[in-house]
């Protein structure tokens, strides 16, 4: 009973106290270790295959397969169908193991990542895999926050600090936070290591723009809200230090939230496959059918004349049964109306385009030394069935870059921008 009151009450709200890691773990809140990959050594072969078998075509030659194992209506060797799906299934499972791999990597590098941590009083390098929710972190200017964070103090006046969202909301406009006004002033990290206030809010969420929560320090409680918070992927700008108390860890941060579980993606050229293979398969199952009622006809009226020189199987006894397995021997003899090469030559195709992307010159970003790359083999061809852009404003989809061009102080002129390229300018525009 005590187990299940703890449980509802991390669900219903969270509470944090500084400085004590002994006391927060009690609650067994989530680390600040992330992953975004699908697989590991153990899941891939079987969730890989199981995302793999939801292809229509791939579950058909599966399907087939199975009728080849059966002698009494099969005339093929089962190796005309294992080999080209082994083929596909291997292409694709190395195809996603690549880019599965590419997440670990990314991941590992996220993990890895140096964060100064106030323990006992001294400030400590640790990896963000490492940071437990309650610590205390110092974040220096141009640092990415570590995880949702409620500012304690700044080296600002009045406690604020500014912040770039633009991993969160696109948005490159610096934004203010400010701390709460009783603790701006515990910038000191002796200050700060005895503080032991206790922060209660609301459970994990996806909202970006909310936060709800109470601070209780020293018999008193102050008002949290969304002004109070660094969320995690938010990068300090303009600020030198400022130091946060960590509320939501890892998988819990509203950015984690928010992302979601990678899911298998199908592009419509894959849906368009599958449909096309469903009225292939309709129309192969109409032909089986056809030849398996003259199959019954011919065993019904003629065939019977023939069974001293063309006798049944044994476990054949009446033309209706001789006319069911005849149906599957011609869905198995028939089976290369449906092009299994196709899927081959998709894979190959994809996983060649990504490379394309990466080696394209025209996407390459001189200023930032940044090529282009396809961190998925499994969308490429999305890029090119793009019909409409959404966007919100123009700063969106322009460069919001000022260029000097001239100015006047004090009578002196400066610049080179002259009167003829203002008419130019003006022609072009004409």
């Amino acid at each position: 009973n005590l187990q299940l009151s703890k449980k509802k009450l991390n669900y219903e709200e969270r509470r944090v106290r500084a400085n004590d890691r002994e006391y927060n773990e009690k609650f067994q809140y989530a680390s600040n270790c992330i992953m975004t990959s699908k697989y590991n050594i153990i899941t891939f072969l079987p969730v890989n295959l199981f995302e793999q078998f939801q292809e229509v075509a791939n579950t058909y030659f599966l399907f087939l397969l199975i009728l080849q194992l059966i002698p009494q209506i099969s005339s093929l060797s089962w190796f005309t169908t294992i080999v080209p799906l082994a083929l596909v299934l291997s292409i694709t499972a190395v195809k996603d193991a690549t880019d599965d791999y590419f997440r670990h990597k990314s991941d590992n590098q996220v993990n890895n990542r140096q964060s100064q941590v106030l323990i006992r009083g001294s400030l400590q390098n640790e990896k963000w895999m490492n940071v437990r929710v309650g610590d205390i972190i110092k974040l220096e200017n141009n640092q990415f926050v570590a995880a949702d964070l409620l500012l304690l103090s700044s080296s600002e006046p009045h406690g604020l600090c500014y912040i770039e969202t633009a991993e969160l909301d696109g948005e490159t406009n610096m934004k203010v936070r400010q701390s709460v006004s009783v603790t701006s002033e515990l910038g000191d990290p002796n200050n700060l290591a005895s503080f032991d206030g206790e922060v209660v809010c609301e459970p994990p969420n996806n909202k970006l723009d909310r936060f709800c929560g109470t601070l209780y320090w020293r018999e008193k409680k102050y008002t949290l809200t969304n002004q109070n918070m660094l969320l995690r992927g938010c990068v300090l700008r303009n600020t030198e230090a400022c130091y946060g108390l960590v509320i939501f860890a890892g998988p819990d941060t509203k950015l984690m939230q928010n992302s979601g579980r990678t899911k298998f993606k199908r592009t419509s050229i894959d849906r368009l496959m599958n449909t096309l293979v469903l009225w292939i398969f309709g129309f192969l199952v109409c032909m089986g059918v056809i030849l398996a009622v003259g199959n019954a006809v011919w065993e019904r009226e003629v065939g019977s004349l023939f069974q001293s020189y063309l006798p049944w199987d044994p476990p054949v006894d009446n033309f209706l049964f001789s006319a069911f397995l005849s149906f599957w021997s011609y869905v198995i003899i028939l089976n290369t109306v449906v092009p299994i090469s196709l899927y081959v030559s998709v894979e190959v195709i994809r996983l060649g385009h990504s490379y394309f992307i990466n080696w394209d010159q025209q996407m390459f970003c001189s200023q930032c030394n940044t090529a282009a790359e396809a961190r998925t083999t499994t969308l490429n061809e999305e890029l090119g069935q793009v019909e409409y852009i959404f966007s919100d404003k123009t700063g969106t989809l322009t460069q919001n870059i000022m260029s000097f061009n001239k100015c006047s102080i004090n009578g002196q002129t400066y610049g080179n921008y002259t009167n003829t390229q203002v008419k130019t300018q003006s022609t072009q525009l004409q």
